[in-house]
């Protein structure tokens, strides 16, 4: 599992733009500025949709007055999915980045078998605070929890 201080590994990621998808490589992405991200296991799932999006949609101003300069959510999902997502329950403050693969969950270490749900392999439910392609913090939850994942938790550590 990637730890506080690794660099994020280089995969391709689907960025969910208006004009849609968008090919962005890992290291692209995260070069050159502090990025919180937060991964759910999927769009539109109860928590997801009901707390972990709309808490960082909800907080976006203050992740940004506390030095964040993006706001990203990743799941294995496709980029068409993430974006209608966004579109009914997010905001242009979050930069959605699909992992239809789950090639980025698997490469920091955090996929889970969702499969016991009818999801297969998901990304699990964390958040981390990555500068300049650096982990500076990591928040990973525990099976059916929603605590250290949330934006409320991740202001108070900026």
């Amino acid at each position: 599992m990637i730890n506080k201080g690794d660099k994020i590994p280089e995969v391709n990621l689907v960025k969910a733009t208006e004009n849609g998808p968008e090919q962005v490589s890992s290291s692209d992405y995260f070069a050159g500025k502090k990025v919180a991200l937060f991964s759910v296991p999927g769009a539109y799932t109860p928590t997801c949709s009901a707390k972990h999006l709309p808490g960082y949609v909800e907080k976006a101003a203050e992740l940004k007055a506390k030095g964040v300069d993006e706001i990203a959510c990743t799941a294995v999902n496709d980029a068409f999915v993430l974006g209608a997502w966004n579109k009914d329950a997010g905001s242009e403050d979050v930069t959605m980045l699909a992992d239809g693969n789950g090639d980025f969950a698997k490469a920091v270490g955090l996929e889970m078998d969702g499969s016991g749900f009818g999801l297969g392999t998901r990304g699990q439910r964390f958040s981390m605070i990555v500068n300049d392609g650096v982990v500076e913090e990591l928040n990973v939850e525990a099976p059916g929890d929603f605590r250290v994942s949330a934006a409320d938790y991740m202001l108070d550590q900026l």
